[in-house]
């Protein structure tokens, strides 16, 4: 009988296969390693191309912010030159409301009135003074009423009291809030054109020595 050896044979076959598998596994480590170095790649593209938009998007912000800052320092300016307009037109307007005052105090006071003080805050005007009668307060609120630049007399206060020039004279001492009229009084027709009529041109006082 012949006996064959076949061990060197199956050795040589399992080294064979030994030698595959080793190539193999670095095959995939190599091509593993491969893919994770190019997914990092790709990663990194990606996050330097993120962070280089959220740098420009970080630039126009800070751009946007500065020309908000610019439109609001523009707007307070705008503000204040509106609210120094509004002062300077008010003052241009009521500038010559002390004058109409004391004017149609002297035209609107009957005979018989004569006032004590005179208070003005803002349109509203405070009299305090002393009359004959009450018929002649009464009769000083009808020429309130009719002057073109006063309105809405409102008797606040009348007593009796001793005249202060002579104390066996007795006077009704009166408090009235009038109004400035904040309108131009009516033109005249007559007047020639862009004038305007004297105050208290328009309603001129009644003068009721017997009320």
């Amino acid at each position: 009988m012949i006996r064959i050896n076949l061990l060197p044979h199956r050795q040589a076959k399992r080294q064979a296969r030994q030698r595959q598998f080793v190539s193999l596994a670095i095959g995939l480590v190599i091509l593993g390693l491969a893919l994770v170095l190019l997914v990092h790649v790709i990663l990194g593209a990606q996050i330097e191309g993120q962070e280089s938009r959220n740098n420009l998007l970080k630039t126009e912000m800070g751009k946007l912010d500065e020309q908000i800052k610019e439109i609001d320092k523009l707007r307070e300016q705008t503000q204040a030159l509106l609210a120094r307009k509004q002062i300077v037109e008010t003052l241009q307007s009521n500038r010559t409301e002390a004058v109409h005052l004391l004017d149609q105090m002297v035209r609107q006071l009957p005979d018989g009135i004569y006032l004590r003080s005179l208070k003005q805050v803002g349109p509203k005007v405070t009299l305090v003074g002393y009359a004959q009668s009450s018929a002649r307060v009464s009769t000083l609120m009808r020429n309130i009423d009719a002057s073109p630049w006063l309105q809405n007399p409102e008797l606040v206060e009348i007593k009796s009291v001793v005249s202060p020039q002579s104390k066996e004279l007795r006077v009704n001492e009166f408090t009235l809030n009038v109004q400035i009229k904040q309108v131009a009084p009516p033109e005249d027709p007559k007047a020639a054109p862009g004038t305007r009529p004297a105050p208290g041109t328009a309603a001129p006082p009644a003068k009721g020595k017997g009320a």
